[in-house]
């Protein structure tokens, strides 16, 4: 990496943090994954958070966001769920008085159904409420793809300056915190580089939408802190010519990016979808289920505009468990 010097053109060190993203930061990494679902599918589904109405989280759902096997989902969110309820974190409110709150106020374990409910404080839904457009369901799916808690922490952070193309400076001591470092830990700046900054950044630049690279800011021969480079990798040439194709006035309601497969998988089997489309399925597709809906997969990739009959695509993603047969 290369060094960028103390002078007239460095930007001026970032010595603030919105209070609830700082907080993250404290977080475990299936801790901040349950939050940022929470987030997602509150906006998506249009329920919201509110204090007094409970947030339901299957296990179904968190192993399709974050590709877990689905045994082991409901344990992965039972302690979550019980992590943050032990949790808390302070802020200054907006009169400057110190405001100390848990995440959640409670957590129901419905193992039955292979779910939990929570709600969250009034301080955290009103937090994320000012924050929640900064989570797509684009962005969590490259996130779960991140093994590590650091490289989701440095996304979440550098992802917001890609139409900027450059950040500001991090300070060294600072961005430690963000990243939830603790004061004891990679003291040396050897150490902070290879086994937290080298390590988040190749892992974003391999596995999300985002190229990062990052350059020293120093003061004499002192490194006091870091600025990041963020481009967005190009789309593969397929996906373009599939929006080529497509009508423009009707291109952003049926785009299928940001969708994996298992999401697609999970449309193919909502029953409207079904009742509306399974005849489309012909020879083997039509009459074994798992081959229907890994027909179904390939036929929305070609051609989304053929499953746009009724309702956008994405409407057959979130509905309640009833609607979806996964019996078959």
């Amino acid at each position: 990496m290369s060094d960028h010097k103390d002078g007239k053109n460095t930007r001026e060190l970032v010595v603030k943090s919105n209070r609830i993203v700082t907080a993250f930061q404290s977080l475990s990494l299936t801790e901040m994954c349950l939050i940022q679902l929470a987030i997602v599918d509150a906006r998506e589904t249009e329920q919201g958070l509110e204090i007094n109405k409970p947030l339901s989280i299957s296990a179904k759902r968190y192993a399709e966001a974050f590709d877990v096997q689905i045994d082991t989902a409901y344990k992965i969110l039972a302690q979550a769920g019980k992590g943050l309820r032990a949790r808390y974190f302070t802020f200054l409110d907006d009169t400057g008085s110190k405001i100390e709150t848990n995440w959640v106020q409670q957590v129901r374990y419905v193992k039955s159904e292979g779910r939990i409910e929570v709600i969250f404080t009034i301080a955290v839904v009103n937090e994320i409420t000012r924050l929640s457009s900064h989570f797509t369901q684009y962005d969590l799916e490259f996130i779960a793809t991140l093994n590590s808690i650091y490289s989701v922490r440095l996304y979440e952070l550098v992802v917001k300056w890609l139409s900027a193309k450059q950040t500001d400076v991090f300070d060294y001591e600072i961005l430690r915190g963000q990243l939830g470092i603790g004061v004891d830990e990679y003291q040396r700046m050897t150490d902070f580089k290879k086994r937290v900054l080298d390590l988040a950044v190749n892992e974003i630049n391999e596995k999300t939408n985002i190229k990062v690279k990052y350059e020293n800011v120093k003061q004499g021969r002192k490194i006091i802190g870091f600025t990041f480079t963020v481009h967005e990798k190009p789309k593969p040439k397929a996906d373009k010519q599939n929006k080529s194709v497509r009508d423009m006035n009707t291109a952003d309601m049926f785009t299928v990016d940001g969708l994996s497969d298992k999401q697609l998988w999970r449309i193919s089997r909502h029953k409207e979808f079904i009742s509306t489309y399974s005849g489309l399925a012909k020879g083997d597709a039509g009459k074994n289920w798992t081959a229907y809906s890994d027909f179904i997969v390939g036929e929305i990739k070609k051609d989304v505009s053929k499953f746009s009959n009724k309702r956008p695509i994405r409407e057959y993603l979130d509905g309640n468990e009833a609607d979806y047969d996964f019996s078959r």
